[in-house]
């Protein structure tokens, strides 16, 4: 889609636009309880609410977004209603939020891929990078209590465990947990949850765990994870490295075995930027590598390198998502209305895929927050969106080496 079809008048609004008629599928929903007929707030209007505040970053309360739904140009756009606060409030516990799901899985069938790095073209399962992030709740929450701050105090948050599709650089899956790492909510068993076939999982070390490697390779994926240095393993193979591995840093290549195993991996040791860390024993520099696990014995070295080298891609995807998106701020704090807010941020994140085909960005969100208010037009929009995607394509060249 060139960039001059992307902007027409009111962009802020014509961008949601594109979602209200799968949301407007989810009016009914949700109302079972309402014998008397007498609600005036519903599932769609709830939704279209929260996206409206993801998408402005001058709304930091509800009482603000109250007033936004009280302007007559958006409620007409919107098809939204004025609403009171406890309605607001008692709306996030009547809603189910997988209903917005099948929002999502529309619009991925739609998404726009970004420029791939052809060093991976080789790769045709479909990558996926696992993290997670912490969004803080207020401190009546037991289920949120995760670990005393330094000063004694109680530390309290939901945990936002996400796969980001490399693909088109968006999350496929984003659930919601307690902050806790302990049972059901650790992330390793949330990520078993959720894998799926000719898939490939990228994470760090706080993923290691055998049971979920094994799960990994029967579903018929693949992992690249980085493990601690203290792991046990011997090795059945030492491979000589290509002078590929060598520029791309690889210290050494082996086929190895790990107890509780079935499936022989590969271990292969790259460098590592030296920095200080903090342990139980004080802080201690790094010794400059780190330990990469694939259960591909076929795939270059330098790749899986390479492969985990992207990891980083969704932490700059959480720093986006709490900077912008207004999920540094939560509208709920009911973990369904919490819920909510997390589906409807991966809508917003496909949104601007469909409308800009790149990752996102500050500076585009910026540009239409001033058009939003006045001080752009639509060529400001459009210039910055091609100086992004020029600035995108750069850095993807300097990765490369070109």
């Amino acid at each position: 889609m060139p960039a001059l079809e992307l902007v027409e008048k009111d962009i802020s609004l014509r961008m949601l636009m594109r979602v209200l008629p799968l949301l407007d599928k989810l009016h009914a929903c949700g109302t079972e309880r309402d014998t008397a007929g007498n609600r005036t707030l519903f599932f769609d209007d709830y939704a279209k609410l929260v996206l409206v505040y993801l998408f402005n970053p001058l709304i930091d309360s509800i009482s603000m977004l109250q007033r936004a739904a009280a302007l007559p140009k958006l409620a007409r756009q919107l098809g939204i209603k004025d609403f009171s606060k406890p309605s607001f409030s008692e709306a996030s516990a009547v809603f189910d939020p997988s209903m917005l799901q099948a929002v999502v899985s529309e619009l991925a069938g739609e998404l726009r891929k970004l420029p791939a790095d052809p060093r991976l073209a080789d790769i045709k399962q479909a990558i996926r990078l696992a993290d997670g992030t912490l969004l803080t709740a207020l401190p009546k929450l037991v289920e949120t209590l995760y670990r005393p701050n330094r000063d004694g105090t109680p530390h309290h948050a939901w945990r936002v465990h996400a796969l980001l599709d490399l693909e088109h650089g968006v999350p496929t899956v984003m659930r919601l947990t307690g902050a806790s790492p302990r049972g059901v909510d650790n992330e390793q068993r949330v990520l078993e949850a959720v894998v799926e076939k000719n898939h490939l999982y990228v994470a760090d070390r706080g993923y290691f765990d055998k049971k979920l490697l094994s799960r990994i390779v029967r579903a018929g994926s693949s992992y690249v994870f980085r493990v601690p240095e203290n792991i046990r393993y011997d090795i059945v193979e030492q491979r000589p490295l290509s002078p590929a591995a060598i520029a791309a840093g690889v210290l050494s290549d082996a086929v190895v075995r790990l107890e509780d195993l079935a499936h022989p991996a590969r271990l292969v040791k790259v460098k590592a930027d030296l920095h200080t860390k903090r342990t139980r024993k004080g802080y201690l520099t790094s010794s400059g590598e780190m330990l990469l696990l694939c259960d591909d014995l076929e795939l270059a070295a330098e790749l899986i390198s390479l492969l985990y080298s992207y990891r980083w891609t969704i932490e700059t995807f959480f720093k986006f998502l709490k900077q912008l998106l207004g999920c540094r701020h939560l509208i709920s704090q009911r973990k369904n209305g919490v819920q909510i807010q997390v589906y409807c941020a991966m809508i917003a994140c496909m949104l601007l895929n469909l409308w800009t085909g790149i990752k996102p960005a500050k500076a585009v969100m910026e540009m239409f927050l001033w058009h939003a208010l006045g001080f752009a037009d639509d060529e400001d929009v459009i210039r910055q969106i091609d100086k992004t995607r020029r600035e995108q394509e750069k850095a993807g060249a300097k990765k490369l080496g070109m």
